[in-house]
């Protein structure tokens, strides 16, 4: 079973890439590429950057750029999403890498893709349709405060110490200026022409005038030389025992639960801009396979980037070729263009980011606070707050938590029953039950019921209303005992087939009489709940 879904996947993949490859005309490659290089431009800096965070090599980084970009690029389950090195999984790995060293690094993105796997074997992808529409918005906020908090570090110089200082002076005003006329350019470019994706031609615009003109800010080779080799295949140098595996054990959890996260969360992001759906449990089979193999390649590891995912989708990427061609190119720069990309400046790929932040931010969502219920306005804010305060996979999690207790209140708030003379049995008194009974609802639930009031013969009408747990059972056993020890009966009506399937197996119930399965007829039940006999 799992490997015809494996391979069903595989083969859905190739599927996707050949179809796209034949279905699209020459001015869309032509985009597919130009969007492709703009990426790789962006994944540069961020490599490197992230590669710093983490304690290791920016060849680390720049490698899992590479790997994780490639593999996910052919076989994720969204085409045009971009994955890499990002700050999410780097800001877990340094204290990994500064206490047992960047080979246990290596061995723990490896189980980290293991377990991403798995996932996707075990189609757990599915589960991210649980995440509700407020914490997404908290999410793609949080994370564009994140994007462009994470520029502001390229405003610093290294002032020569190993330390680095702010800006200040001319530098940081022509800094200032050249991030502007970026940003001028990209909304100014499509107005013109469509033809080149609006980042490449700011970003060659702005290199070319430093470069001219002999500038003096930071540029790409300020931050480390891009130049390198292939990556080689490397056995993380790791004792292989069981103390050495409960050291990456916890680190691999975190970064995979992070990973997966923030990859399906990107991956319906970027579904919600160029309209496809579904991939969730194929793109975890990608995440896997590529951290598997970059851990083996010497890389950090990765996962989606939501910043050079907006990158590539707005500048008109929208199939696998522009993720294969971002790859392919930082590959070449490693190999071969170290040189020229190192001459480009810092402030054209902040000027890039900062309008990625402008795009990425729900900007509605400011409106929408004041319009939606309090409690998806506070999820709202939560979740943007705790992404930028502590990591993305607690945001999301504490906001799927709050939104599913204020769910289940205000599904609690709704039980109720409406009181009347039974019409067929005489003397009897109707509790018609409305809303769901379940553990929030089960204390409300008894608190509807004075035994000592009511006559001989109760009915619970379960029409409107659904038994859902076993607190719904307990909850109901108890109002059958209250009622026996007056010498009373209660009657069960129109329980769903779920609701008395649950009963039955939770052995509390015992059916005299069943009901139609298929259009579940109306009929009376002679229960016994716990020491309760009734009759109808």
């Amino acid at each position: 079973m799992i490997q015809k879904t494996l391979l069903r996947d595989f083969s859905r993949s190739l599927n996707s890439f050949w179809s796209t490859k034949s279905n699209i005309g020459i001015l869309q490659i032509q985009t597919e590429i130009l969007s492709g290089l703009t990426v790789s431009l962006a994944l540069v800096p961020e490599a490197i950057a992230f590669a710093f965070v983490a304690g290791v090599t920016p060849m680390v980084g720049l490698y899992a750029a590479f790997i994780v970009g490639l593999i996910t690029a052919v076989f994720g389950g969204r085409p045009g999403m971009i994955s890499g090195a990002t700050g999410a999984l780097a800001v877990v790995m340094v204290s990994l890498v500064a206490t047992h060293g960047v080979e246990y690094l290596f061995a723990t993105v490896v189980l980290m893709g293991l377990l991403q796997f798995g996932a996707g074997v075990m189609r757990l992808g599915k589960f991210i349709r649980m995440v509700p529409h407020p914490v997404m918005l908290g999410f793609v906020n949080g994370l564009a405060v994140v994007i462009f908090l994470a520029q502001l570090e390229q405003f610093k110089i290294s002032s020569g110490d190993g330390q680095h200082i702010w800006m200040a002076g001319e530098m940081l005003w022509v800094t200032l200026a050249l991030v502007a006329s970026t940003m001028g350019l990209i909304w100014l470019t499509p107005k013109v022409s469509r033809a080149i994706p609006a980042p490449l031609v700011a970003i060659f615009v702005v290199a070319a005038v430093v470069i001219v003109f002999d500038l003096n800010i930071p540029r790409v080779g300020d931050l480390a030389s891009v130049a390198g080799g292939l990556p080689e295949f490397h056995i993380p140098i790791i004792p292989f025992t069981f103390e050495a595996f409960l050291i990456i054990l916890p680190y691999s959890l975190i970064l995979a639960l992070i990973g997966l996260i923030e990859s399906l969360l990107t991956l319906n992001l970027v579904g919600e801009i160029t309209g496809k759906r579904g991939g969730a449990s194929q793109e975890c089979l990608a995440q896997g396979t590529a951290n598997i193999v970059t851990g083996f390649f010497g890389g950090m590891g990765g996962c989606a980037m939501i910043g050079q995912s907006m990158i590539n989708v707005n500048s008109g990427g929208r199939t696998r070729i522009s993720g294969i061609c971002a790859a392919l190119f930082l590959l070449s720069f490693i190999l071969y263009g170290s040189f020229i990309i190192e001459l480009i400046p810092l402030a054209a790929l902040v000027g890039v980011m900062f309008m990625v932040v402008i795009g990425t931010f729900a900007w509605n969502s400011l409106r929408l606070l004041f319009v939606v219920p309090r409690a998806d306005a506070l999820v709202i804010i939560l979740v943007t707050v705790v992404t930028v305060l502590e990591d993305l996979a607690i945001a999301v999690i504490v906001g799927v938590i709050v939104s599913a207790l204020v769910y289940a209140w205000n599904a609690a708030s709704r039980i109720h029953a409406v009181v009347r003379p039974s019409i067929t049995e005489k003397g009897a008194r109707v509790y018609e039950i409305e809303g769901p009974l379940f553990f929030g609802s089960a204390v409300s639930f008894t608190e509807l019921f004075v035994p000592s009031n009511d006559p001989d013969t109760v009915i619970l009408d379960f029409m409107k209303s659904r038994v859902v747990d076993q607190s719904a059972l307990q909850a109901i056993e108890a109002i059958a005992e209250k009622y026996e020890m007056l010498g009373k009966r209660v009657l069960l009506r129109h329980l769903s087939i779920e609701c008395h399937r649950l009963l039955n197996k939770s052995g509390q119930l015992t059916l005299k009489n069943n009901d139609d399965p298929d259009y579940e007829l109306a009929v009376d039940y002679n229960v016994r709940i716990g020491r309760f006999s009734g009759a109808h």
